[in-house]
């Protein structure tokens, strides 16, 4: 079941962002920090693998169990009649956690030196992922309403505030010093702001799907520039002083963690791409959005992370009409596809951005759409990378 010769294409898309990271992870000062990095490769390599072999076995499984859906974005045609399998994300979520467990099996040994972080932490930190794929797995299997999926997050998310080690304080925009001060520090709201991350990046993911490849094709591109901000500090922090500092070792950890996602979600794409061959289901939306609050949390990088998901905040922002029953909010929002056309047109009363793209740019194949709304992720996120590092600047 290896990918068609389109497919490549798509995955070139994908994969080409990962360039800068290459980059920056040669530029390190520390020998060892790059001994660290390739360990969280190679476990994250045999992740991949794993996962890739797993995902039609399960997929079998899964149709055995009744666990199926029907594409509706291309309801009659011969495809649209097939039974896809549902719920694969837990395949991911699973391997995933096996790899991140491995880098504690490491760590205890030591086999490549001590990596400096909170194991209070990192325990907590797969608590709540692990807590997150199970829920998710659960409402691809019950189907649960929208409250509780709004609920769930939160629940998930309490055993990493409650091991939070860091500050509650935030800096001060350079306009308003003169009333606040520099630093103000935000106790219980700090907390209640990172659990609202949460449950926003769990379903932000969630609500910006409905066509093939594009629910793991956004997390992928999070994802590598998440890993290509934490390369970047890593490298600023290792020309400077060739050593790392607490703050800065945060950025290693998200690593860890991000690395095996990235690798473990490719696997998953491969199945996923047009024609989807296996549907991710709630499990991995869920799972892929707690993974990226957890690093966020934990490495202290909230704010950049809310900068690489400028498309899902326009999305949800886009939606919010609907969302709060001011316009009828049927169950799936996705575009409609047309037979006679054989392309994805908009529906004007459903407001996603995927609609508004089509609104736009006029009917395309679903293919030509989640191509367009990958390219948009991408730029957002260097958009992101510009603001963090050249416009943040002039105000904090």
């Amino acid at each position: 079941m290896m990918p068609t010769n389109m497919d490549r294409t798509l995955l070139c898309l994908l994969l080409v962002p990962l360039l800068p990271a290459g980059y920056l992870f040669s530029t390190l000062q520390s020998y060892q920090l790059q001994i660290n990095i390739l360990e969280s490769v190679l476990v994250a390599l045999a992740g991949f693998v794993v996962a890739y072999r797993l995902v039609p076995v399960v997929a079998e499984l899964t149709l055995q169990a009744g666990m199926f859906g029907m594409d509706i974005n291309k309801k009659g045609t011969k495809v649209g009649e097939k039974k896809v399998p549902e719920g694969l994300g837990i395949v991911i979520g699973t391997v995933f956690l096996i790899c991140v467990i491995m880098f504690q099996v490491l760590e205890t040994f030591q086999l490549f030196g001590a990596m400096n972080f909170s194991l209070v932490e990192y325990n907590a930190a797969l608590t709540s992922i692990c807590m997150m794929v199970s829920l998710g797995f659960a409402d691809d299997v019950l189907n649960l309403r929208w409250r509780y999926k709004l609920v769930l997050p939160a629940v998930a998310t309490l055993p990493l505030l409650v091991a939070y080690q860091g500050g509650t304080s935030v800096v001060v925009p350079v306009l308003l010093r003169e009333y606040l001060g520099p630093v103000l520090d935000l106790g219980i709201l700090y907390k209640v702001y990172l659990l609202m991350l949460a449950i926003f990046c769990t379903n932000s993911i969630n609500i910006l799907a409905g066509i093939n490849g594009l629910e793991v094709g956004q997390s992928i591109i999070i994802s590598i520039a998440v890993i290509t901000h934490n390369l970047m500090e890593l490298s600023l922090a290792t020309s400077v002083s060739g050593t790392l500092t607490p703050k800065t070792t945060t950025h290693l950890l998200s690593l860890f963690f991000m690395i095996p996602y990235l690798a473990t979600s490719v696997s998953l794409i491969l199945f996923n791409w047009y024609p989807s061959r296996v549907f991710v289901g709630d499990t991995y939306t869920y799972f892929s959005g707690m993974c990226f609050a957890v690093v966020a949390i934990l490495c202290h990088f909230s704010k950049t992370l809310l900068l690489f998901f400028i498309p899902q905040i326009l999305n949800f922002l886009y939606s919010l009409p609907q969302l709060f029953g001011l316009i009828p909010c049927p169950r799936h929002r996705v575009p409609e596809f047309r037979l006679g056309t054989g392309k994805m047109h908009a529906i004007k009363t459903n407001l996603t951005i995927l609609n508004l793209f089509l609104w736009i740019l006029g009917p395309m194949t679903e293919r030509q759409l989640c191509i367009v709304a990958l390219i948009f992720q991408i730029l957002c996120c260097g958009l992101g990378f510009f603001i963090r590092y050249y416009v943040a600047e002039l105000f904090f």
